[in-house]
């Protein structure tokens, strides 16, 4: 390899023609023309030793350097990125940006309660905030379009850190005319035969759940997977089946009396909710009081799952 190394406005260019599959939209985001961007490309190319665009009919796509280099890219912006925020705080203290990730269902119930507080320790933060599922956050995680990510630990975690926020339990949810909310924990063949409702397959709770029931040796009916919890309540009412969730999920159901509570019966379902961070780099004084906050709010979350 050249011991020349790329300039910024080379790194710019190239994840702007990886993102657009086109020189010509390239040099339209970045405001240059389409030769400057060919010449951009060429010289970066030649100080690298290396191919790492390739033509395909009217589309530019990567070369598998292309790949490795754009990840390596993106964090070196990211982090240039985050330093002139972090900079830019010195100047006007308390004045930054932070880009949150979390599950559907923390945006609805914890993430609330966590901004408020956070918005008095840093009333001029600005907090972005971004719902998904834990896996598809963590990636946007690595390529540093996020800051923080709330989420459960799972095997897509290897290149970030993680502290644990709080933990809950797992519970079957059902009206209160169900012959289980007064009997409690149901039998296994009882539970053979209901009708689950679950969270969208591709969750770890869901694969937290099949785990649970495989180690029980019970094989159960095919359930009914929603991607919404509060549709997972509403027909756990009305007895379409007994639903799976957190407690805190249902609070406000459990505290009027519409649900109730019982334990999955078996060793009981615990999940580890954690914050997660890119390993190549410490927490901020921001971020470490949105976690810390995080992690308090969280708690009084833990404390509704206690049977």
């Amino acid at each position: 390899m050249n011991e020349l190394l790329p300039d910024l406005r080379q790194l710019r260019a190239f994840v702007a023609v990886a993102d657009e599959g086109s020189f010509t939209l390239a040099a339209k985001k970045l405001y240059l023309t389409q030769s400057a961007i060919s010449h951009s490309m060429r010289a970066l190319e030649d100080s690298l030793d290396c191919r790492l665009l390739e033509r395909l009919g009217k589309k530019t796509v990567l070369t598998e350097e292309g790949h490795v280099f754009l990840r390596r890219c993106r964090r070196v912006l990211g982090e240039l990125e985050m330093a002139g925020r972090e900079l830019d705080g010195l100047k006007r203290w308390g004045q930054s940006r932070i880009r949150i990730g979390a599950p559907h269902s923390l945006c609805q119930f914890l993430l609330p309660t966590v901004l408020r507080e956070f918005r008095d320790c840093f009333p001029r933060c600005e907090p972005a905030i971004e719902a998904g599922d834990t896996v598809s956050l963590l990636e946007r995680l690595a390529e540093h379009e996020l800051d923080l990510v709330l989420g459960l630990k799972t095997q897509g975690a290897q290149t970030s850190k993680s502290r644990l926020l709080f933990e809950d339990k797992m519970a079957l949810v059902v009206p209160p005319i169900h012959p289980w909310a007064e009997s409690g924990v149901p039998d296994r063949e009882d539970l053979e035969k209901i009708q689950f409702i679950i969270y969208a397959r591709s969750s770890e709770t869901h694969r937290l759940l099949e785990k649970h029931f495989e180690e029980m040796g019970i094989r159960l009916r095919a359930p009914l997977v929603l991607g919404d919890m509060e549709a997972i309540k509403e027909m756990s009412k009305i007895g379409i089946g007994v639903g799976i969730i957190a407690p805190w999920v249902a609070k406000r159901e459990l505290d009027e009396g519409t649900l109730v509570a019982i334990p999955t019966g078996g060793k009981l379902i615990v999940r580890q909710w954690s914050i997660f961070w890119n390993a190549d780099r410490p927490l901020s004084l921001i971020e470490e009081t949105f976690a810390g906050i995080s992690g308090m709010v969280g708690s009084e979350l833990s404390r509704l799952s206690r049977f």
